[in-house]
């Protein structure tokens, strides 16, 4: 049978590391391409993290980095991750700058048309130059899988929005109104599912044990002075194991746009909730994650040989 194509468009992050390991370990996808985006940190930043991730899966996966900020606004990056974007990893190699993440994803959506499936794991700059760049891909990607968001929960970045959707709210506009089948994995579900620091003993005796266990020492240092919480938040883990088993979700299809105007509510992802009113229904929104099922085979992915 085969595998699932797919792009990782990414800023990572520890989280989002912690998602590319989940992945490629899985062994169920064909991942055609990894680009980088700025957003938890700079684009060098992000595309060297980017490397140290699959450097310890002895992937070769190929890297193709992008936007090095948002389509019209200075980057503005995350606190969690630390100054390298993720703090604890000890990165050793500096991974060349492409530029080319939108042109590389045109490149592959035509090569595989209705095929691929796009994982957007940071601010979605690089797959809104992609459209901009070429309109037709668009009915061409078998779906957009993207974490980010906050339908019914406070935002982590202002009062009412997402990071990632804070960063580039343009860009968010563009995709969110594209006509491509988008799954949205918000904080109201990532906010419920986390590890604390000893869950992660639980990949003693396997190789990615002390990478993961240094980087979750900062990432969860970093999750506690801002979100008041002395665990890590799986964030983007849930929008990857979207693409695993999908069927341990609970989503519904909503009319959600992004605000892109007011700089009090600049990223929030407004769902019209209303009983009543024409709706124009464009994002599958994730509502409610089986953690029992995520942790079990989160765990089990990780500690295969």
């Amino acid at each position: 049978m085969r595998k699932r194509r797919i792009i990782i468009d990414t800023d990572p992050g520890h989280d989002d590391a912690l998602a590319i390991i989940l992945l490629e370990k899985s062994g169920l996808f064909d991942v055609r391409a990894i680009t980088t985006v700025a957003g938890n940190s700079t684009i060098e930043n992000t595309t060297n993290n980017a490397r140290y991730i699959l450097d310890l899966l002895d992937s070769v996966t190929p890297i193709f980095s992008g936007a090095a900020a948002p389509l019209q606004r200075e980057l503005i990056r995350a606190d969690v991750h630390g100054e390298s974007g993720l703090a604890g990893a000890d990165i050793k190699k500096s991974e060349p700058l492409s530029g080319n993440a939108a042109d590389k994803i045109v490149e592959i959506v035509k090569t595989y048309p209705g095929e691929i499936t796009i994982l957007a794991l940071g601010p979605l700059t690089n797959l809104a130059r992609a459209f901009q760049k070429d309109e037709t891909i668009v009915p061409m990607i078998q779906e957009v899988v993207m974490m980010g968001g906050a339908i019914a929960v406070p935002g982590n970045k202002n009062r009412v929005a997402e990071f990632n959707i804070f960063v580039d709210p343009d860009a968010a506009n563009i995709v969110f109104r594209a006509a491509v089948p988008k799954v949205l994995m918000p904080l109201d579900v990532c906010n419920h599912i986390f590890f604390t620091l000893k869950k992660f003993d639980e990949l003693k005796n396997t190789n990615l044990y002390k990478p993961i266990k240094d980087m979750m020492i900062h990432y969860i240092q970093g999750v506690l002075r801002f979100e008041k919480i002395e665990a890590a938040i799986m964030y983007d883990p849930l929008a990857a194991y979207y693409l695993i088993n999908s069927n341990a979700f609970t989503a519904e299809l909503m009319d959600v746009q992004v605000e892109t105007q007011s700089e009090l509510t600049r990223g929030m992802t407004v769902a019209d909730r209303r009983i009543w009113g024409e709706k124009h229904p464009n994002v599958t929104v994730v509502l409610s994650a089986d953690r029992n099922l995520f942790i079990r085979d989160f765990l089990k992915i990780l500690k295969r040989d």
